[in-house]
């Protein structure tokens, strides 16, 4: 073995005489250093400190609905009027002007003037609960008696990249933990093997917003989403380099950790985070090939997902490996639906027919084929499904055929995870243009998952620049009827 990677070898005993603190305070003043370095550590009750590791599994707060997320994020924002909250008001003034009763609400590109737009779409009901869904969506509606319906939420601003922040961190600047990091901090990781917060972007590109979506800001690195790329590799470096066995790596890692020990104080977060990390990678080598092999599925649970079809191959690998992720104990999945350029968007400024159909053509069915395999599996109860996106569309018309951004009232869904299905809350104008009825802003919308998780909304924090930050802010109002 060589010394440079014996952790016992004369190489790291002369690291730890060199880097010993205690054997400097044994050889000055006679030893009365090292006395009163032990007294203080009596007294402290520090004698021999224990360093945690970050991402260990931790109680909630109280008895929780839900083990797991995977949040749908639809990026560029579909229609809700077009998809889950029918207005029959739209046809019937079809290309007619807004009734000045309903004062102008423009999007980022238009001022509120342009003339009503009917949606192309026609809705029926489904399920026992005889929830209205539009024909954009026949797969998802076979779930209507699993989905709970949030018809009014809002978001702050007109522009993608500031409601993005908004919807997953809870502000709208790039400066805050991103919602999955929250989780993770606060409940740690179901899997040793795994990342706990797992992230897939579209394969065309990332959403507006970018990396802060699912960045750690202020809390510690460890706690960010870990990309899994799209193609045969979803996440890089997993083999050893050649020559490279798994007893020396081992050996190397071990050493590694002794030194970093040795050079940490014991709330270094950011050491710990580094070698949990370390630790973690090496384990992920073992582990994550066989969780990313979607090839040991059943060929009927491929073609249940859409593997056999070029249009829905791409989300529907996403939303097997999404199941596949949660079984395995990963808490927090994040999978985009659109990115990058804008013809891979929900971004319907024009030709709404032609973009929303295309993009539902991509994840109708995998979406659907998800909710069917976690209820199969048993795991849709513990598993909070969410459908979003970061604000709606306006109810008039842009260039004639689209519909720029709203976000005065749109519509997310719920499913699984202790979550009431059939139901339908709150409300907008018979218009779409605004919501009326229980009205939910993004503290409202965090502080329900996170009490479908068990952690209380005041009670996760983290103290950043002499205040205890928090995912909701100064607090949110759980929608309770989404449980209940």
């Amino acid at each position: 073995m060589s010394s440079f990677t014996d952790p016992n070898g004369p190489l790291a005993q002369n690291l730890r005489r060199e880097l010993r603190r205690r054997d400097v305070l044994r050889g000055a003043a006679n030893g009365f250093g090292a006395l009163a370095l032990q007294a203080l550590l009596a007294k402290e009750g520090r004698a021999t400190p224990m360093r945690e590791d970050p991402l260990a599994a931790k109680k909630p707060h109280f008895a929780p609905k839900a083990k797991s997320v995977i949040f749908i994020f639809n990026v560029g924002a579909p229609s809700s009027m077009d998809s889950f909250d029918p207005k029959p008001k739209l046809r019937e003034m079809h290309g007619q002007p807004m009734p000045e009763s309903m004062g102008k609400v423009g999007g980022q590109f238009t001022d509120g003037s342009q003339p009503i737009y009917g949606t192309p779409w026609e809705f029926h009901r489904h399920g026992e609960s005889g929830m209205p869904i539009s024909t954009l969506f026949p797969h998802i509606a076979k779930h209507a008696d699993d989905l709970c319906l949030v018809r009014s939420f809002t978001t702050q601003s007109v522009v993608h990249a500031p409601a993005m922040y908004e919807v997953h961190c809870g502000r709208q600047f790039a400066t805050h933990p991103a919602m999955g990091a929250w989780v993770t901090y606060g409940l740690g990781s179901e899997s040793d093997d795994l990342p706990a917060y797992v992230v897939m972007p579209q394969p065309e590109g990332t959403p507006e917003g970018g990396p802060p979506c699912w960045g750690s800001a202020f809390l510690p690195a460890v706690y960010q989403g870990t990309l899994l790329r799209p193609g045969p590799t979803p996440i890089l470096h997993l083999e050893r380099p050649e020559g490279m066995t798994e007893a020396r790596q081992r050996r190397t890692i071990d050493l590694l950790q002794k030194m970093n020990e040795m050079d940490a104080g014991q709330y270094d977060t950011e050491m710990a985070s580094r070698i949990s990390s370390y630790e973690l990678a090496f384990r992920m080598q073992s582990h994550a090939p066989e969780a990313v092999d979607i090839n040991s599925e059943s060929p009927a649970t491929r073609k249940m997902y859409g593997l056999d079809q070029d249009a829905t191959r791409d989300f529907g690998t996403r939303m097997l490996l999404a199941r596949r992720m949660v079984e395995r104990g990963v808490r927090f999945v994040q999978v985009y639906s659109g990115g990058g350029p804008i013809f891979m968007q929900w971004d319907a400024h024009t030709h709404l027919v032609d973009n929303h159909e295309k993009m539902a053509g991509h994840s109708d069915q995998p979406i659907g084929a998800l909710l069917t395999d976690l209820k199969a599996r048993g795991l849709l109860d513990e598993t909070l499904v969410i459908w979003g996106a970061e604000f709606g569309r306006l109810p008039t018309s842009q260039s004639g055929n689209g519909r720029d951004h709203n976000p005065h009232g749109f519509t997310m869904w719920f499913a699984g995870g202790g979550v009431k299905g059939g139901r339908i809350i709150g409300s907008t104008d018979e218009f779409g243009l605004r919501a009326v009825d229980k009205p939910y802003n993004m503290r409202d919308f965090h502080a329900t998952i996170l009490h479908l998780l068990g952690l209380d909304q005041h009670q996760l924090w983290y103290l950043h620049n002499g205040r205890h930050e928090k995912l909701v802010d100064f607090g949110g109002n759980v929608i309770e009827e989404v449980f209940s």
